[in-house]
C-alpha cells in the first residue's frame, strides 16, 4: 500500500487544470520566459478566465532550475500564505520556526523560480513575503499570476491580452471535439469567438453547450444577454462600469448560469462552499436537500462538468472536482443572494467534522495510506471548516475537536508547524465543553514536544491533567500522563519517563483503549527500557507491538517498533537484520512525510554501514541526517541516550577515514536532498520478508501489552451538539 504522495521537495507543484489540450501562445509563451530571464519578479496580469495560470504553467515547467508553483485561491487567512508556499514546494519543518524562516534557509544558494497563483486577495500578504525573499535569496525569481500586479520595486508586469481570432476558434473546435462533436470554422463560429472576446474560459464555457445548441443558436442567445447587460438589467449588472472584457467574462459565465436547469444552478450555487477540489461523496452530502435529492446529485454533476463548469481530475485520494475560481465566486454570490450560504457553510463543515472522526478511527487500520492521501487532498477544505468553528460564535468546542482529531495529520504526516496554530488558537476559546478542549490540548502537548518546545509542552499537559483530574476524564488523563512521560523520554529523564509509560499503558488498558498512540506508548517504554540496558524487554515490547501492528495492518506505529529492534540488532552483532528493519522503518516514515522517524532511521543506518565497513558511505548517511535535522528541531533531542549511536558511528568512521576524509565524505552527504538521501540509505540493503529474519532475544509477551480485542475509542465520538454526517469512506 502507497502512503501519501506529496510534491518532491523543491519540484514543480502540480498545474492548476492540465486535463486539455494547451492552444496557442507561443509569442506570449516566449515573451514571458525572456522577461522571466531579464527580471527576478514578473507578474502576469489580466482579468479572470483569459489564461494566466495556464501560461505560467506552461512557462514554469519548461524552466531550467527547478520551480513550485503555489496555488492561493484556496487560501484565506493572510497568515497561511507563508505556510502555503512551504507546502507547495514539498518543504517539511517540524519546530517552531516560522514557516518564513524555514524557506528562506531551504532556498538559500537554490536556483528556484516560485509561481504566486492567484494571489490578488491576498496582495499585501504576498507582496511583503515576496519582497523579502527576492531581498534574501538572490539565486530566486518570483512569478506572480494575478488580476492586479504586486506592487513591488522591480516588478516587470506581463498583461496578458485575449487570444487571437484563430486561436480561438482553434481552442472553442478543439473543446468541441474533446466531447466527441465536430464544429467546422465558419462565420457563426468566428462570430461567437469575436463576441466573447477570445477570453478562454468564455469560450470553454460556450463550447460545453454544444451539445444542446448549434454556434449560431449560441450566438443568439449571448447577443440577447450582452443586451440585457447593457440595459443594466440582471444581478451581472456592476454599477460604475468594470472594464470591458470583465463585462464580457461575466457576461458569458451569466449566460451559462442562466441557460442551466433550475437543479444545476443550485448545485453550482452550493458547490461555491468548497475551498479546491471536492469528491463525490461530499458533494452528495453538502450539496443535497431542499430541491435536490441526494440520489440527483451525481446526474446534476456530471451535466456541470460537461457544460464546463466543473472539471473533473484525478488524484491519489480518488476522482475529485473542481471549480474554477472565477465561476466559483459566481456561484457563491447566488448563494448569499438565495440566503443559504450560513446553511451550506455549517453543512460542509458537518460533513468535514464527520471525515475527520473516521479518518482518525481508519488510521489504525489497513487504510493508512489511503487515510493520508485523502486528508492531503481535503486539507483546504479541512482548513475552511477549522475556520469556520474558529471564528463562528458557538462553535469553539467543534474547532476544539477538528484540530485535536487531526492529530495523525499533524504528528503522523510531518504538518506539526500547522497543526500547532490551529491547536494553539483552539484552545485558547472557552468553548464550555471539556472534552474537546482537553483533547486539543493533550494534542498540543505532544506537538510541541516534537518541536522541542519544553515550555509549551509542559504548560499544556499539566493544564490537561488538572482539568482531565478536576472532571474525571480518565481518557484524557491517559493521554496527558503518555505525553509527560514521552517528553521524560526525550529529555533523558528515564526513570521518570518509565514509571509515566507503564502508568498511562495501564490507564489504557482499564478503559480499552487501542489505537496508534497508545502502541506508540509502548515503543516509548521499550526505548526507556532499552536505554536503561534491557534490550531483552525492549525486544518483547516492540515486538508486541508489531504483532498488534500486523493484525490491525498499521504501520506507522510499527515503524517506530522496528527501530527499537533495530537498535536491539546492532547492539547484538546482527546487522544484517538490524539494516532489513531500518529500510522498512525508513521507507515507511518517509511515506508517510514523518521527517523525525525518516531521520532517526538514517542516523542508526550509519551506524549499522559503518559495523559492516563502510565507514565513507556511513559520514554521508551522517551528513544527509544532519541536513535534516534542522528542520525536525535539536539534533537528537539533544539526548544523550539518543546521541550514542552517532557518536559511535562518527567515531568509527573518523578512525578508518581520518578527520579530513570524514569532514569531506559527511558534506557530500549534506549536498542530498531527502529523497536522494532516502533512496541512497534503501538501495544500499538487499530487501527480504522480514519474518525471513531471525529473532533475537525472544519475543515473549510485553508487559502490560494493550489488549487486541479492546473496544472503539472514546475519545473519537464527536462532542456534544456535534452533526453526524453519514460515514464518508476514505
Amino acid at each position: 500500500m502507497q502512503g501519501p504522495q506529496r510534491p518532491h521537495p523543491l519540484s514543480d507543484g502540480d498545474p492548476p487544470l492540465e486535463l486539455t489540450t494547451f492552444v496557442g501562445r507561443s509569442a506570449e509563451l516566449a515573451g514571458l520566459t525572456d522577461a522571466l530571464a531579464g527580471a527576478r519578479l514578473v507578474t502576469v496580469t489580466g482579468v479572470g478566465g483569459i489564461g494566466k495560470s495556464r501560461l505560467a504553467s506552461q512557462v514554469a515547467a519548461g524552466w531550467e532550475s527547478v520551480s513550485g508553483r503555489v496555488e492561493l485561491a484556496p487560501v484565506r487567512d493572510p497568515q497561511f500564505v507563508e505556510y502555503a508556499v512551504v507546502e507547495a514546494l514539498g518543504l517539511t519543518d517540524h519546530t517552531s520556526r516560522s514557516p518564513r524562516q524555514t524557506l528562506l534557509e531551504h532556498l538559500a544558494g537554490r536556483p528556484v523560480l516560485l509561481v504566486l497563483d492567484g494571489f490578488e486577495h491576498l496582495a499585501d500578504a504576498c507582496a511583503e513575503l515576496a519582497a523579502e525573499l527576492l531581498r534574501k535569496l538572490p539565486d530566486l525569481r518570483v512569478l506572480g499570476v494575478g488580476r492586479r500586479p504586486l506592487g513591488l520595486a522591480g516588478e516587470r508586469l506581463f498583461p496578458l491580452a485575449p487570444l487571437g481570432e484563430d486561436d480561438a476558434v482553434r481552442l472553442f473546435t478543439d473543446r468541441a471535439r474533446e466531447q466527441g462533436l465536430e464544429v467546422a470554422d465558419g462565420p457563426a463560429v468566428r462570430k461567437l469567438c469575436r463576441r466573447l472576446e477570445g477570453i478562454p474560459l468564455a469560450l470553454e464555457l460556450a463550447a460545453g453547450r454544444l451539445r444542446a445548441l448549434s454556434p449560431a443558436q449560441l450566438l443568439q442567445r449571448l447577443d440577447d444577454r450582452f443586451r440585457l447587460l447593457t440595459a443594466g438589467s440582471g444581478p451581472q449588472s456592476v454599477p460604475g462600469g468594470p472594464p470591458a472584457r470583465h463585462q464580457t467574462l461575466r457576461t458569458a459565465i451569466g449566460w451559462s448560469h442562466e441557460l442551466c436547469t433550475p437543479a444545476e444552478r443550485l448545485l453550482w450555487a452550493r458547490l461555491s462552499v468548497f475551498a479546491q477540489t471536492f469528491d463525490l461523496e461530499a458533494a452528495e452530502y453538502v450539496c443535497s436537500g431542499d430541491g435536490l435529492p441526494a440520489e440527483d446529485v451525481l446526474d446534476v454533476l456530471s451535466e456541470l462538468v460537461c457544460q464546463s463548469v466543473v472539471t473533473r481530475e484525478e488524484s491519489p485520494a480518488g476522482p475529485r472536482y473542481r471549480m474554477l475560481d472565477t465561476v466559483r465566486a459566481y456561484g457563491a454570490e447566488w448563494l448569499e443572494a438565495i440566503g443559504d450560504a450560513g446553511r451550506l457553510r455549517r453543512r460542509h463543515r458537518d460533513w468535514y467534522l464527520g471525515l475527520a472522526t473516521w479518518c482518525e478511527l481508519d488510521w489504525f487500520s489497513p487504510r493508512q495510506g489511503e487515510v493520508a492521501a485523502r486528508i492531503e487532498a481535503e486539507l483546504p477544505n479541512l482548513r475552511a471548516a477549522l475556520e469556520f468553528c474558529l471564528t463562528e460564535p458557538e462553535e469553539a468546542h467543534l474547532g476544539q475537536y477538528l484540530a485535536g482529531s487531526l492529530w495523525f495529520c499533524w504528528v503522523g504526516c510531518g504538518r506539526l508547524a500547522e497543526g500547532r496554530r490551529w491547536l494553539t488558537r483552539s484552545v485558547e476559546l472557552e468553548s464550555g465543553y471539556e472534552q474537546s478542549r482537553l483533547k486539543a490540548l493533550w494534542v498540543l502537548g505532544y506537538v510541541a514536544i516534537l518541536q522541542g518546545d519544553t515550555v509549551l509542552a509542559l504548560r499544556a499537559l499539566r493544564e490537561c491533567r488538572e482539568q482531565a483530574e478536576r472532571v474525571a476524564d480518565a481518557t484524557a488523563v491517559a493521554y496527558a500522563e503518555h505525553r509527560t512521560g514521552c517528553l521524560a523520554l526525550v529529555t533523558d529523564d528515564m526513570a521518570r519517563a518509565e514509571t509515566l509509560l507503564r502508568s498511562a499503558l495501564a490507564r489504557y488498558h482499564e478503559i480499552g483503549e487501542l489505537n496508534s498512540n497508545v502502541l506508540m506508548g509502548q515503543v516509548e517504554l521499550a526505548m526507556a527500557r532499552a536505554f536503561q540496558g534491557d534490550l531483552a524487554d525492549a525486544v518483547r515490547l516492540c515486538e508486541d507491538v508489531r504483532r498488534v501492528c500486523e493484525d490491525h495492518g498499521e504501520r506507522w506505529a510499527r515503524s517506530y517498533a522496528l527501530y527499537v529492534l533495530a537498535y536491539a540488532a546492532w547492539q547484538d552483532g546482527v546487522q544484517d537484520r538490524a539494516r532489513e528493519l531500518l529500510a522498512e522503518c525508513l521507507r515507511n516514515a518517509h511515506a508517510f512525510h514523518d521527517l523525525l522517524g525518516s531521520v532517526l532511521a538514517l542516523e542508526l543506518l550509519a551506524l549499522v554501514t559503518a559495523a559492516q565497513g563502510e565507514p565513507a558511505e556511513a559520514a554521508r548517511l551522517q551528513g544527509a541526517a544532519g541536513r535534516m535535522w534542522p528542520s525536525v528541531g535539536l539534533p537528537l533531542f539533544g539526548s544523550a541516550y539518543y546521541n550514542a549511536p552517532h557518536e559511535r558511528c562518527e567515531a568509527l568512521a573518523r578512525h578508518a577515514l581520518g578527520d579530513a576524509r570524514y569532514e569531506e565524505c559527511v558534506r557530500e552527504g549534506a549536498l542530498l536532498e531527502r529523497a536522494e538521501a532516502v533512496a541512497r540509505a534503501l538501495q544500499r540493503g538487499a530487501v527480504r520478508p522480514l519474518g525471513s529474519l531471525p529473532s533475537p532475544r525472544g519475543a515473549a509477551s510485553a508487559d502490560r501489552a494493550p489488549r487486541r480485542d479492546a473496544g472503539p475509542r472514546r475519545d473519537t465520538a464527536p462532542p456534544r451538539g456535534a452533526p453526524s454526517p453519514h460515514r464518508p469512506a476514505p
